[in-house]
């Protein structure tokens, strides 16, 4: 039996047991089908269904269910890629020699070019070798190779038995976890499990900082800063941010306001004076220096403790805002700033508590976003701290125009629901 006729029978099974609609009626996809195993079954309800002949909520579960697929072809691709590496390893080879002539075979079947052929037999090889975790998920459709990525190269650095320690810890939130929010993770969980090996990478790429410009086809050039500690670079960035803001409302864009006052400082063209503001949360412990955990740079992500510690040590002469946390429950017990007019108590209350954009999948620090009524406040007609989140312009936009609606839950979550009848749950705490 060919592997289509398997698929049509199976197709049939799943029509005779009410899986599918038949051909007369609009399909409807079994409720669960998102969690189904990616194996040949699931291939061939969605190959038998026209996607957009189903209903809003079923073209959602159709999505989730082709991606689960994918994860696991990927998988596969991944095994066939270390598989033709053993190949030239049997021709007796060493491992630099078999994975140079692995990666030219690779290219030339899948038509990649010589980088990205490379990249994907590298993350092939970490996935089986280094953090084998990876390809199991993978092979399960639970992991798919943006985030494998994400685990693999930023844990490059660790020592194999540590990477695979990071990855243990994480590997259970990785598939809920947007790229941006599992490499915040991954990168705290480093420098709690081997902060030594985070702190010995930070040191010699700090050594190695550098400016580079490079041209473009269209006559502009690029300017790139290799290796800045990042508290300098956020507060770099937040006084471009404040530049820019004061200029809102002619031709320019945000992005082209940001350079024009990047360009002007570095020539020495500097406009008014606006220091950059810079939003550090710690653990009181950490703060005591009775223990070693990250702390958060809003923007950033975790630092170091000692980074942490010498930026509050200059609360008193640099316009720094900050929240302090208690040990163990990670709530916010002080907060405040150093500026000259305070930011609003509601203001630091509501970005202490959830400190990025509330919306799903989105990362933007709540230091830079607009504070959203969770009610419209045209219904209430009252303004607190509890109806408050935090929301980027984008997805502030996009929420009132696009009618989706949300609340805050009693854990701190925030639960989100389209207008298609879907509902996603984004965490409003840390990763």
């Amino acid at each position: 039996m060919t592997d289509w006729e398997a698929e049509d029978r199976l197709v049939e099974e799943l029509l005779s047991s009410g899986a599918l609609a038949p051909d007369d009626a609009p399909p409807v996809l079994p409720p669960d089908i998102a969690d189904w195993t990616p194996d040949l079954r699931l291939a061939a309800v969605l190959f038998a269904v026209d996607v957009d002949l189903l209903s809003e909520e079923d073209r959602v579960r159709y999505l989730q269910a082709s991606d689960r697929l994918n994860n696991a072809g990927q998988a596969r691709t991944f095994r066939a890629m270390t598989s033709i590496s053993d190949a030239y390893r049997d021709l007796g080879l060493d491992m630099a020699e078999a994975a140079r002539g692995a990666a030219l075979e690779i290219r030339s079947a899948l038509r990649l070019t010589p980088r990205t052929a490379e990249n994907e037999l590298d993350l092939a090889q970490g996935v089986r070798s280094r953090i084998p975790a990876l390809l199991r998920q993978m092979t399960r459709g639970r992991l798919d190779a943006r985030r494998a990525r994400v685990l693999t190269d930023h844990t490059a650095h660790l020592p194999t038995a540590h990477a695979r320690m990071v990855c243990d810890e994480v590997l259970e939130q990785a598939p809920l976890k947007t790229t941006g929010q599992l490499t915040e993770l991954v990168r705290a969980k480093c420098l709690e499990l081997a902060p030594e090996e985070t702190d010995r990478r930070r040191e010699e790429a700090r050594a190695d900082r550098r400016v580079v410009s490079y041209p473009n086809p269209d006559g502009t050039v690029n300017l790139v800063l290799y290796g800045l500690d990042p508290v300098h670079c956020q507060e770099i960035l937040d006084r471009l941010n404040r530049l820019a803001r004061r200029q809102t409302g002619g031709s320019r864009t945000m992005d082209q306001l940001r350079t024009d006052f990047a360009v002007a400082d570095l020539r020495g063209h500097t406009g008014p004076v606006t220091k950059g503001s810079v939003h550090i949360t710690v653990d009181l412990a950490m703060l005591a220096q009775l223990l070693d955990e990250p702390g958060d740079l809003a923007g950033y992500g975790p630092i170091v403790a000692d980074i942490a510690r010498q930026v509050t040590a200059q609360l008193g002469s640099q316009p720094w805002e900050w929240t302090v946390t208690g040990t163990g429950s990670g709530m916010p017990i002080a907060d405040g700033t150093t500026r000259r007019r305070p930011t609003a108590s509601q203001t630091r209350r509501v970005r202490a508590r959830t400190r990025t954009c509330a919306a799903p999948g989105c990362r933007a620090p709540a230091v830079s976003c607009d504070l959203d009524h969770i009610r419209p406040w045209a219904e209430s007609g009252t303004t607190s701290s509890d109806e408050l989140a935090p929301a980027c312009e984008r997805d502030h936009c996009t929420r009132h125009a696009a009618r989706w609606t949300y609340r805050r839950l009693a854990d701190g979550d925030y639960l989100w629901k389209s207008p298609l009848g879907t509902a996603y749950t984004t965490s409003g705490r840390d990763p």
